[in-house]
Order: structure tokens, then C-alpha cells, then sequence
């Protein structure tokens, strides 16, 4: 096996969106079909499976998510409405973004010639299936409900006003000053009063109901039981004892990322997002499958939603007597559609061979970096170094590149006055990373930056100093593999239960490529014993870091440090060719076109387009769109991929 220096980029397809007119789409196509004699390149969007290694422990986007609090629809509304503008100038912005080589991914391990296709052309061309710690691949596919005699009627649903629910809700989540709601009994029998009492405690979690005579007129009552710690603690007395506390069940989820799908399911049934629980989050631009856990809410209020929820579905229901808990997972399996692929039969042979038998270099992919000028893992250097200055002012200057309006009006009041108030009400959106640090500087002050910078929440917080460890990794790598090739070599780390050992030169015909690990810097890791280890420390100096001092003053901020296979071998490949002429069909059933009794459209022999239907499975912290570059031999980056796109348009 020898390897292969990334020296060429292939030329990219713009990615179509699902509502473009069918004439725009031929039209794309016949374009993209002339350019097959050059080296087109797929359209490439990260998709990362869950739980990173021991010191990377939550698996976190380059996005602020809210980490336990409700966040406002007039948030999401701004955030979902402003749109990228034209491609030529969102290619000009992103020429101040990252390519593969500037985070370190620059080697190939194959030897097949690259070629094109269009990844994510259509969101419903990626899906991914959770697979559980017991092996077993998440799939929706029962929407019935678990008989519970203790359930509430159907009538549950239905019994209360629209009136009745805004009046409940805003009781429920102290939003006015009302200590309680009176909701008249009309036709009144004691049947009726008891379907009213259950859908207001089974509804509301935190209300408690009683009967009371009014001017000769019964009204159900609802009122507070416990104050504010109601809503948090869901009712314990109102549940069976048979039953177990958490429902499990499968979401199928399109276009959504798992938090943001998690907030939308937590308004609907009235509670908080952290009575919810799950092994990992999914990629936002894709069809994903994965089990979630509640607490106490029943199955019943749950397929309920199924009645008002877009790009959402819940099956699979059973009660458990315990959450899931985040990395206790196996991995994820993967279906993925290459649209518009220009390779021979041979060249897609070989590169799938090759994925299955070889596999890909185990990098971190474009995600883990940021799309902007500013880099996480520069913000993450910073905090290692201490630097606190820096790091509020790499998160907060103004930069070049692709931003909302209101992040670069904020940036720009920040850099004219150094006022938080005044930034802060240049942003209509708070819950991003710079309105969070904003609001942490006017509590704490501009001599207090480590408190200010704490209000972030903690996943996304460590998220810049884990990208600083990928970065370092990724760079180790790729001059690994460039000074050793892909074999075992004497100084080489490999993994004995937990515990890395180095590779002795007696024993080095014992391992292979795929035995080896690199470490994640950390101060519970060693390094290789031969020039890569030396190449780490000299990195590290350089970034005025000291790789034997790796602790720092704040905990949160220590990195033990983690091991990382090279080369990783995906596991279930398959792969089939098929022919389409109409880029907007699907090209397989989903869970949901099964359950629906949706039949696959019937596909040309000879169709004008060809597309690659790849599937595989990945372990956690491993990137499938390194999987797809290894296929394709592309940059995967945004800046490489939107400048062709313009490129393309001309």
C-alpha cells in the first residue's frame, strides 16, 4: 500500500435545494454533465458519528445549542430566516474560510484516480442509523402505542380550548401573575370533569386541579402545587408504579439537528429539554434515525405529536427504568447517495474496494473547525495559553467572511466601543456564543473575562480546546503517514486493553496500519518514540505550549489527553451504481416511505445521470465525509467547495 499526497481538487456541482424548479435542475445537470472531462468534486457537508475519546467527551457542533433552558421562537425565527445571498458572493465571503490543509488533512491512502459526485444534493440523499451499545441499528418502524390501562382517554387531547391551553401554558410557566385558571364545566357530568382533570395534569405537568361551585356553575380550578420547581420535577405521585420511568423511542428526524429537534419536541408537551436523554446528536442536513429517552411522559403524549409535528416522526415506544446516556453507542450506519458521479465502473470499484478493505485516514473532518475566519481551534490555543484577552477578542472582533447581519453589527459596535450593553442590543438573538459572552461581561466585567467567558455552556466551551487537540492530530498524522507509510513501524503507539504501549522493534511483524493510535496531547498520554513525537512537542512550542505541562489552573480546561485509531476500516460496505434522469426522485425508501407503504420509483436502465448508493457503518468520533473524500479524492471544505461552485455558474 503506498500513499497518495492530495495535489488536485476536483470541480463541484452547486448543491441544489429541494425546492428548486425542475427546469433549474436539468438545466444544472446538462452543465455538470459537460464538465465530466473535468475532475468534479462532491458536494460535501460534515457529518460526524457521536462520542468522541476519553478527554473529548461530548461530541459538540461548530453551533451555540441551548444547554438546558426553553430558547424563545422569535430566536429560531431569526436565525432560520436569514439566508445565504447569492452563490458568487457567499464564494467571495468564504474566501477568508479554512481549507482541508490549513487543519492538517492533506493525505490519501489509496491509489485510485478521484472523481466527482454531489453529496447531499438532497438532504433525504444522507441517512443515518444510530446503532446501540447492544449492536442493534435504530429503525422506525411501529407507531403503536403500549395498552396502559392507566393512560388517559383519547378525549384527554381534545377536552381543552385553544383558549384554555394559552391560559394553562402561561399558569404553567409563570408568565403572568394569575395564581390560578378557571375553566367552566358546560355540559356537567362527573365523567366529563374527570377527562378535564387529566388533560390538565397530564398536559401541564406542575398543576394541580380541583372542583369548585361558582354562581351555581361546577369550574375545574388548575393551580400551582409547588412553584417554580413544578415545571423542572415532573409529577412522581401522578405515575404508575408498574410502569417504568423513562419512555424510549425512535425519532425520525429530516433537516433538523438532534438539540434543535429535542427544543421543538419540549414546547409542544410543555417541559424542559433535560428531562430528555440520548447517546448522540445527529447531523442537522440529513434523514437520521435514533432512540431518545423522556422522563415520565407517556407514550400515549407522545404519538400524539406525531399529528402536528413536521419533519418528525416517533415510534417504537417502551418504558425503561433508565435514560440513555451520552458515547453508549457503537457507532452509526450510513446510506449515502453520490449524485451525478463521472468515475468509470473501474474507478468506483476500486475506490470501494479499497474503502472496505483499507479504509480512510481517521482525521477530523472540516465540522470541527468553524466555517468563519476565526478558527475554533485558534480560540482554543488561546485558552490553553491563558490568553484571556485574546480569547474575548477572537470571538467578538469583527472578521471577514460569511456571517448573519446582526453577528456583524454586533462585531462592529464591539470593536467601536468595547461596550457590551451596546453590542448586546445590536444582537436580536442571544443565544449565540457572542451574545452569551456578551451578557457574561456585563455581569462580571472586562476584568473578569474568565467568569464572563464561563456563562457559555460547557459543551461549548471544551468544543475550542477539543478542536485545538484535532488540530494537533490531524497535523501529526498526516507527517506520520508521510515519513512511515501505512505500516507498523518500531516507536509507533498501539492500544493493549486501554492502555497504549509503544510498538518494539521484535514485535513490529505482529501489528499492522490499522493497529496503530496517536495520541490526542494531554497529560495522561505518551508519544511515539520515533520522529513524531519529537514533531509534537515542536508543535506545541510553537504554539507557546508546553506538552509536558498540560494541566491548567482552571479543571475544566486540563486535557488528559486521548488515543485515536490512524486508519480506520468501516465496516458493512456496500455499494451499487443506478441510473436516474430526474435529479429531484428519491433513490431508496426511507423508514417513514415503508411504514407509509411508499414503493421506490422505478429507476431507467439507461437514465442521463448516474449516481453511487454507498452504505457503511463507523465506530463514534468517526467523520463519514472522511470516508467520502477517501472515495472521491476532494476537499471537502466549504471554501474550496462554494469558489468552485462559482466557478461552475460562470
Amino acid at each position: 500500500m503506498e500513499t497518495v499526497e492530495m495535489n488536485s481538487v476536483s470541480l463541484k456541482r452547486p448543491r441544489s435545494e429541494d425546492d428548486v424548479a425542475n427546469a433549474d435542475e436539468i438545466k444544472r445537470q446538462k452543465i455538470s454533465e459537460k464538465s465530466k472531462t473535468g475532475n468534479d468534486s462532491g458536494q460535501s457537508v460534515e457529518t460526524v458519528t457521536e462520542q468522541p475519546d476519553k478527554s473529548l467527551r461530548e461530541d459538540t457542533k461548530n453551533e451555540i445549542i441551548p444547554n438546558e433552558e426553553i430558547e424563545e421562537q422569535e430566536d429560531e425565527e431569526l436565525e432560520d430566516s436569514d439566508e445565504d445571498g447569492d452563490p458568487e458572493s457567499f464564494a467571495d465571503m468564504m474566501k477568508h474560510g479554512l481549507t482541508e490543509s490549513d487543519v492538517g488533512i492533506t493525505k490519501f491512502v489509496s491509489t485510485h484516480k478521484g472523481f466527482s459526485g454531489i453529496l447531499k444534493e438532497r438532504y433525504s440523499d444522507f441517512v443515518v442509523h444510530e446503532i446501540g451499545k447492544d449492536g442493534r441499528v435504530s429503525h422506525l418502524d411501529d407507531f403503536s402505542v403500549p395498552v396502559d390501562d392507566e393512560d388517559p382517554s383519547e378525549e384527554t387531547f381534545t377536552v381543552l380550548s385553544d383558549e384554555d391551553k394559552q391560559r394553562l401554558e402561561e399558569l404553567q410557566l409563570l408568565k403572568n401573575k394569575e395564581t390560578s385558571v378557571a375553566i367552566e364545566v358546560v355540559e356537567d357530568t362527573k365523567e366529563k370533569r374527570t377527562v378535564i382533570h387529566q388533560a390538565v395534569k397530564s398536559l401541564f405537568p406542575g398543576l394541580e386541579t380541583k372542583t369548585e361551585d361558582r354562581d351555581g356553575k361546577k369550574y375545574i380550578i388548575a393551580y400551582h402545587a409547588a412553584g417554580k420547581k413544578a415545571l423542572a420535577n415532573p409529577r412522581k405521585h401522578s405515575w404508575p408504579k408498574s410502569r417504568g420511568s423513562y419512555c424510549h423511542f425512535v425519532l425520525y428526524k429530516e433537516n433538523k439537528d438532534t438539540m434543535d429537534a429535542i427544543n421543538v419536541l419540549s414546547k409542544f408537551l410543555r417541559v424542559k429539554p433535560n428531562i430528555f436523554s440520548y447517546m448522540g446528536t445527529k447531523d442537522k442536513r440529513a434523514i437520521t434515525v435514533q432512540e431518545i429517552a423522556v422522563l415520565r411522559i407517556t407514550a400515549q403524549r407522545l404519538a400524539h405529536l406525531n399529528k402536528c409535528l413536521m419533519n418528525f416522526k416517533l415510534g417504537n415506544f417502551s418504558y425503561k427504568n433508565h435514560p440513555l446516556k451520552l458515547g453508549e453507542l457503537q457507532g452509526n450506519h450510513f446510506t449515502v447517495v453520490l449524485r451525478n458521479i463521472t468515475g468509470t465502473d473501474d474507478q468506483i470499484e476500486q475506490a470501494m474496494h479499497s474503502l472496505r478493505e483499507i479504509g480512510f485516514i481517521n482525521y477530523y473532518g472540516m465540522q470541527r473547525f468553524g466555517t468563519t475566519a476565526v478558527p475554533t481551534y485558534q480560540i482554543g490555543r488561546a485558552i490553553l495559553q491563558n490568553n484571556w484577552n485574546e480569547v474575548m477578542d477572537l470571538i467578538l472582533k469583527p472578521r471577514p467572511g460569511a456571517e448573519k447581519g446582526y453577528l456583524v453589527k454586533c462585531r462592529e459596535e464591539w470593536a467601536k466601543t468595547k461596550d457590551p450593553a451596546a453590542a448586546l442590543k445590536k444582537l436580536p438573538v442571544k443565544r449565540c456564543v457572542e451574545g452569551q459572552l456578551l451578557r457574561g461581561l456585563l455581569k462580571y466585567g472586562m476584568k473578569n473575562i474568565i467568569s464572563a467567558f464561563g456563562i457559555i455552556p460547557r459543551n461549548n466551551r471544551l468544543m475550542y480546546i477539543h478542536s485545538y487537540q484535532s488540530y494537533v492530530w490531524n497535523n501529526m498524522v498526516s507527517k506520520r503517514i508521510e515519513e512511515y507509510g501505512l505500516r507498523a513501524v518500531p516507536g509507533d503507539l498501539t492500544l493493549k486493553g486501554a492502555t497504549a504501549v509503544h510498538i518494539e522493534e521484535g514485535d513490529v511483524d505482529n501489528y499492522t496500519i490499522h493497529d496503530v493510535v496517536m495520541p490526542l496531547p494531554g497529560f495522561d498520554v505518551i508519544y511515539p518514540k520515533h520522529k513524531i513525537g519529537e514533531a509534537y512537542k515542536e508543535m506545541l512550542v510553537a504554539d507557546n505550549l508546553d506538552i509536558n505541562n498540560m494541566r491548567h489552573k482552571i479543571r475544566d480546561y486540563s486535557l488528559s489527553g486521548a488515543y485515536r485509531k490512524i486508519i480506520i476500516r468501516p465496516q458493512n460496505v456496500n455499494w451499487e451504481v443506478v441510473a436516474y434522469d430526474d435529479p429531484r426522485i428519491p433513490l431508496f425508501t426511507t423508514d417513514l416511505d415503508k411504514l407509509e407503504g411508499k414503493p421506490l420509483p422505478v429507476l431507467p436502465t439507461d437514465g442521463k445521470f448516474r449516481a453511487l448508493k454507498m452504505e457503511f457503518s463507523l465506530p463514534p468520533s468517526t467523520y463519514a465525509t472522511m470516508a467520502i473524500r477517501e472515495v472521491l479524492k476532494m476537499d471537502t471544505s466549504i471554501k474550496n467547495q462554494t469558489q468552485l461552485n462559482t466557478t461552475w455558474l460562470r
